[in-house]
């Protein structure tokens, strides 16, 4: 069973996050549009709007662009102590593997990552992620991919998190104090986010994105919806909303 405040995060963030915002603003104002009817046309349009904007390459790529941190350099690598590579998620069903659950495309893109990382470093690594719905936790599906899939071996598999804080402050207990300063692997939009959350846990942090969003040529299609965009939308406002979370807390 999924743990409880796992699923009671995933439905706040549907509730606040695109689609689902603009439909609520657009049902709030079907309801207003006999008693109020401007208000309540004004509520659809913006419903509307809302889903169309955030549907388009255009401002679902901008959105992304202001939460990615420039690429890490060789000196920061350098300097760094080990990797530390994050879990995106697993599949279930996955029935081209033996054991049915398999890391999905965000873990791997992180994982392939890493391995170069840690192969031009020869930096050790750790693998951080739980399994918050159940099955195998992603940190073990992590670490048998980087092995046999990218020939590198994790030293250490952090296997009990549900969330980026849980990453966090359960691979500062593997970690600190030996191993403080980290080169961070996760996809680029995420890690403003996780990277906060490890220099709260005690580490000095080197963000060391990857998956950076898609920098076409402004062109008619960049305004075109389409269910990608949606998606990296929602993902990036997830973030600023996560972003403005912890600095209401830490504040």
């Amino acid at each position: 069973m999924p743990a409880a405040a796992f699923v009671a995060k995933a439905a706040i963030s549907t509730l606040l996050l695109p689609p689902t915002n603009g439909l609520i603003l657009i049902l709030i104002g079907l309801c207003c549009l006999r008693r109020r009817p401007w208000l309540g046309r004004s509520l659809v349009g913006a419903g509307l709007l809302s889903i169309y904007a955030l549907s388009t390459p255009l401002v679902a790529n901008a959105l992304m662009r202001t939460l990615e941190p420039a690429p890490v350099s060789a000196k920061a690598l350098a300097e760094s102590d080990a990797i530390v590579c994050l879990g995106g998620g697993k599949r279930f069903g996955a029935y081209d593997e033996p054991g049915g659950e398999a890391v999905n495309n965000a873990t791997l893109v992180r994982l392939r990552y890493c391995a170069r990382l840690a192969r031009q470093s020869g930096l050790p690594v750790l693998v951080s992620g739980g399994a918050p719905v159940g099955g195998v936790p992603e940190a073990r599906l992590m670490a048998a991919a980087l092995h046999d899939d990218f020939g590198v071996t994790a030293r250490w598999v952090e296997a009990g998190s549900d969330d980026t804080a849980d990453n966090a402050r359960l691979s500062a207990q593997m970690l600190l104090p030996q191993y403080r300063r980290i080169a961070l692997v996760s996809q680029a939009w995420h890690l403003p986010r996780a990277a906060q959350a490890y220099r709260t846990a005690g580490f000095d942090v080197r963000p060391a994105g990857t998956d950076y969003a898609n920098r076409e040529p402004f062109s008619v299609l960049s305004l075109l919806p389409k269910d990608r965009a949606l998606y990296a939308s929602s993902v990036a406002m997830r973030e600023l909303v996560g972003l403005l979370w912890y600095n209401i807390r830490r504040g």
